[in-house]
């Protein structure tokens, strides 16, 4: 088999080369994104291997169809970025379901403590030998409620976290976990009583601007919002809003609506041509990481792994068992 792998970072090659080579698979590695001016450089190869920035457009997929590509691997959760409808009976799409539950949820907690302590303003103040902490001041955590929307895994692992904090933990999901001890609430009583509201649901239709104009107006008044999520979960536009207004005290951002033209790559030497963006970052009360919730080195080696098992499954023709399917109905 051979892989055209795409978006290629150097710790890819940390734990990707050791298995090509377990597995006989060559790799060619390319530094660019997949989008319709590289995909010509998939020829000649079996299977592509994508990450969450890639363009898996519908034009994308013909090009890589007529290119003798028979498989899309994904080596993360997310899919939003790939035309399902579009390789639907052409391409197998394959996925890592579920790679490190622990490394988001713990992120997750780091972004909400340093975002409520200003860690990461006093780190900044004291490398400049500025000892003053005015400005600095958080609350404690014990005590307040936590508002955690979508309780999978992380979810889950986010609200123990929060209990160990001795926060009371409120949820909200579409299909409650049984069993799970948790306190579900509506929508509504869920942002009206949270101090820290923690975002841990997939990106569908019915989840696009999850938080809203109307639902940041729901808000307890300095509430902190953290994303670790999907970036398209916020209206950037309600979250700027909120902020300016102080309706929302905080923000840990580890995911942003159009991080695409800028997470995963260095542009310390250029402007932010985004105006959203540079206005985000600009806010003392926000923190923002550039989607490395995921990082640790337990979830690469799992995403290696299981990225590589889903190649393997279908060079030999086994059930592809993380295939992800259109739901188009007809």
């Amino acid at each position: 088999m051979k892989i055209a792998f795409y978006d290629t970072k150097p710790y890819d090659r940390v734990w990707f080369d050791p298995l090509s080579e377990e597995y006989a698979y060559t790799i060619k590695y390319f530094e660019h994104r997949l989008n319709p001016d590289t995909v010509v450089l998939s020829r000649g190869c079996d299977v592509v291997c994508v990450f969450v920035s890639d363009d898996v457009s519908a034009d994308v997929i013909a090009a890589l169809c007529e290119n003798g590509i028979r498989l899309i691997a994904l080596r993360c959760a997310g899919y939003n970025n790939v035309d399902l409808k579009a390789a639907e009976g052409r391409l197998p799409v394959v996925r890592v379901p579920s790679y490190s539950p622990t490394a988001v949820a713990e992120h997750a907690a780091a972004l909400l403590l340093s975002v409520n302590r200003k860690t990461h303003r006093a780190y900044t103040r004291t490398r400049d030998n500025n000892f003053n902490i005015n400005g600095l001041m958080g609350m404690d955590l014990r005590d307040k409620v936590t508002g955690v929307i979508g309780t999978g895994k992380i979810g889950m692992l986010f609200a123990q976290i929060a209990k160990g904090f001795g926060m009371r933990v409120i949820a909200n999901d579409v299909s409650p976990a049984e069993d799970s001890g948790l306190e579900y609430v509506s929508p509504d009583e869920l942002f009206a009583l949270s101090d820290v509201i923690s975002l841990h649901c997939p990106l569908t239709k019915e989840t696009h601007h999850l938080i809203n104009a109307h639902r940041v107006g729901q808000m307890k008044a300095g509430a902190i919002l953290i994303n670790t999520s999907r970036g398209a979960l916020v209206d950037t536009d309600a979250l700027l809003e909120g902020l300016k207004s102080k309706k929302i005290g905080g923000a840990g951002l580890d995911v942003y609506e159009e991080e695409e033209a800028y997470f995963f790559e260095d542009k310390s030497n250029e402007i932010i041509a985004d105006d959203d963006l540079a206005r985000l970052l600009s806010f003392p009360n926000v923190l923002i990481t550039s989607h490395q919730a995921f990082f640790t080195r337990e979830a690469m080696q799992a995403i290696a792994m299981t990225t590589m098992e889903n190649i393997f499954s279908f060079s030999k023709g086994d059930p592809l068992v993380n295939q992800v399917k259109s739901t188009r109905q007809g």
